[in-house]
Parts: C-alpha cells; sequence; structure tokens
C-alpha cells in the first residue's frame, strides 16, 4: 500500500468516526428527551426500554479551579485549612520556563516526575489540485 493511499484511508477513516460520533450523539439526545433527563445533570438515571433495553445515563459536570483566586477567598475567609481536603492538587510542568532553567534546578526534581511517550497524533490534509 502507498503512502498516498494510507492517507486517503486515514482521510475517510477521520471523516466516517466524525459521522459515526455525531449520529451517536444526536441518538443519545434523543434518548435523553424521551427518558426525560436534562443535558446538564448530575448523577445517574437508570430506564428500561422495549426489547429489553437497560440503559444506564452517568451524568457529569466538569469544574475548572482558578488555583489562585480559590487560595486568596479561603485565606479572605480563614478556610485555608480545608484546601487540602475539598482539593486535589496537581502540579503541572510549565515546560517553557522548566527548558530555560539551570539544570542545577530541574535535575534534582527529575526524581518526581514520569515521562512516558503518549500516542502520535495525526493530522493529513489533501491540497486540491
Amino acid at each position: 500500500m502507498t503512502y498516498s493511499e494510507l492517507c486517503a484511508l486515514w482521510m475517510q477513516a477521520k471523516e466516517d468516526e466524525k459521522t459515526a460520533i455525531e449520529h451517536r450523539r444526536a441518538y443519545e439526545n434523543k434518548l435523553l428527551s424521551l427518558i426525560g433527563v436534562s443535558e446538564n445533570f448530575e448523577g445517574t438515571e437508570n430506564a428500561e426500554a422495549p426489547g429489553g433495553y437497560k440503559i444506564k445515563i452517568t451524568g457529569r459536570m466538569n469544574r475548572k479551579i482558578d488555583a489562585d483566586k480559590l487560595q486568596e477567598i479561603a485565606a479572605e475567609y480563614g478556610l485555608t485549612e480545608h484546601l487540602s481536603s475539598l482539593f486535589r492538587w496537581k502540579p503541572d510542568i510549565n515546560s517553557k520556563a522548566w527548558e530555560k532553567a539551570d539544570e542545577s534546578i530541574t535535575r534534582p526534581l527529575m526524581g518526581a516526575i514520569t515521562t512516558t511517550p503518549s500516542r502520535a497524533s495525526f493530522a493529513i490534509t489533501q491540497e486540491q489540485e
């Protein structure tokens, strides 16, 4: 199989995947409506449908925390001691600062960092001839 053939097959697979996801989500939205569940609910709903279908719907809310603001508010209201039990603190590497930092600083800290490869991502486009 040639590079061109693989690229064309990949592009078709991505389009098929996009279409399949759109269809699945439309069906899910119709099911939510039929069952009477709001799209923005949180928790678990179970339902049964004719034909022996059992449906379990789990709703979640995404929450993004402004850590600096949270700490300011906690300090203002004397709640700092509760932060460690109510929130998980997840350090994240500032790659630009890390790369610029002196090795005498970053080398000792490497012992706390595990690096593993992730799956490569692809973007393939085709120029119209």
